[in-house]
């Protein structure tokens, strides 16, 4: 009947009876309740038939009536809109089908890269085993062939004073004056001999003293950063795009651990907490001299993480001294420039206390905003996005930055007055969802 309907005007004529099974008949009337057409015939039949007793308000209208064609109307504008979803997710179920194949495709390329990369790390590591083992060979046969003929030379002078000292002996005991005056002349003058070299072990370096573990823990604290910001690029590929972030549960899923880095703490900053910690003290820490340490003048640390794609993280600080930023890796470390300072250049972002006031703070821009201790930051670095949330039973939205950021970003703090900065572990979030 559907169709019917759809290929004939709004003339009644063209409604037949939806019982008549071989010359189909004229419908008369229609019924509200099973939305059915009755030719006369059938429409006495439709009233009798006790399978239509229990109908509860049995209404028939007859057929050219304008609730007919109200709903005539009615079903073309929903057969319209059908066709239009039906079309629509056709469209996306082919751009689905061509994501998929795009995405298997990146897949295999990004592990195919990364085998080869990694098999070329491994011989360049392979082979720079087998040069500092062959150096180490041939230093050895260099300072073995060097002490051998220096333990020659040392015994030819022993041989020789050990002969000049037998003369000297002779000499003493011999009872002949004369002779004695005689030789004393050749034998009282001893040859110009040069200092004997120390070779005591431990005023000279030794291969022991080669820090190979330091190799190691350098070479693992890269790889460690290098592939955890892999792992999040990685979690970071989607074949769709992702829904908008609304709860916090949506937050944890890109949540990541940090850790500060002591190269980089100014000395007036204790470290506390497996690193997790930075406390502004009144005693200069004694941190070792470091090229990416801040100096005296500010209270800042960086994490050793740089981060790319979407990351969320949590501080929590105590006092009124503090901030929370994050900053491209080239800020400045020495002097008293806009370029050593978060939040007062183009490449640092910070929300916190600045001159008692709590404000957020980009290159020459300032915006007052509500106080907070426990700070939510989530970065969408691709997307250019950076928020700043308050942390309690629900997230605030406090701060929104969208822009766009062409290093990795590393998150940076400021303590001072009594102030401290607690970066949050993930355990510490689950155990509080909101």
């Amino acid at each position: 009947m559907m169709e019917t309907l759809q290929k004939t005007s709004l003339q009644t004529a063209a409604v037949e009876c939806d019982v008549c099974t071989t010359e189909k008949k004229r419908a008369v009337k229609s019924c509200l309740q099973c939305l059915a057409s009755f030719c006369q015939t059938h429409l006495q039949l439709h009233y009798q038939s006790p399978a239509f007793m229990n109908h509860v308000n049995h209404n028939m209208v007859p057929v050219d009536s304008k609730w007919t064609s109200k709903k005539v109307m009615n079903l073309k504008e929903i057969n319209v809109a059908c066709q239009k979803l039906i079309q629509e997710r056709e469209r996306g179920q082919q751009d689905l089908s061509e994501a998929v194949k795009s995405f298997k495709s990146s897949a295999q390329e990004a592990v195919e890269n990364i085998e080869k990369v990694f098999t070329e790390l491994i011989c360049s590591l392979e082979k720079k085993r087998s040069e500092i083992k062959e150096q180490i060979r041939d230093q050895e046969k260099t300072e073995i062939d060097r002490a051998e003929k220096l333990h020659k030379h040392l015994h030819q002078e022993l041989t020789e004073l050990r002969k000049r000292q037998a003369e000297i002996e002779k000499l003493l005991t011999s009872d002949d004056q004369l002779h004695c005056l005689k030789s004393c002349q050749s034998v009282c003058v001893l040859p110009s001999y040069e200092d004997v070299p120390s070779f005591s072990q431990h005023t000279h370096p030794s291969f022991k003293d080669i820090s190979i573990s330091a190799f190691r823990e350098v070479l693992e604290d890269v790889c460690q950063q290098q592939t955890a910001r892999i792992s999040r690029e990685v979690s970071n590929v989607h074949v769709a795009k992702t829904p908008e972030l609304k709860t916090k549960n949506d937050f944890l899923q890109y949540f990541c651990q940090l850790n500060l880095d002591p190269n980089t703490s100014n000395k007036t900053l204790k470290l506390s907490e497996e690193n997790r910690k930075a406390s502004s003290s009144d005693k200069i820490q004694q941190y070792p001299d470091h090229p990416e340490r801040f100096d005296d003048k500010f209270p800042y640390i960086l994490c050793r993480e740089g981060l790319y794609g979407r990351c969320f993280w949590e501080v929590e600080c105590s006092g009124n001294n503090w901030a929370v930023a994050v900053c491209y890796k080239g800020i400045g470390r020495k002097g008293n420039s806009g370029d050593c300072k978060l939040g007062l250049n183009k490449i640092s972002w910070r929300l916190g206390y600045y001159l008692q006031n709590f404000c957020f703070m980009h290159g020459k821009a300032q915006v007052r905003i509500p106080a907070a201790s426990r700070i939510g930051v989530y970065l969408d670095h691709r997307a250019g996005t950076l928020c700043f949330y308050r942390i309690s039973d629900t997230m605030t939205l406090l701060h929104r930055v969208q822009t766009t950021f062409t290093e990795p970003l590393y998150p940076a703090f400021f303590a001072a007055l009594g102030s401290s900065v607690r970066i949050i572990e993930q355990r510490e979030v689950k155990k509080g969802q909101i």
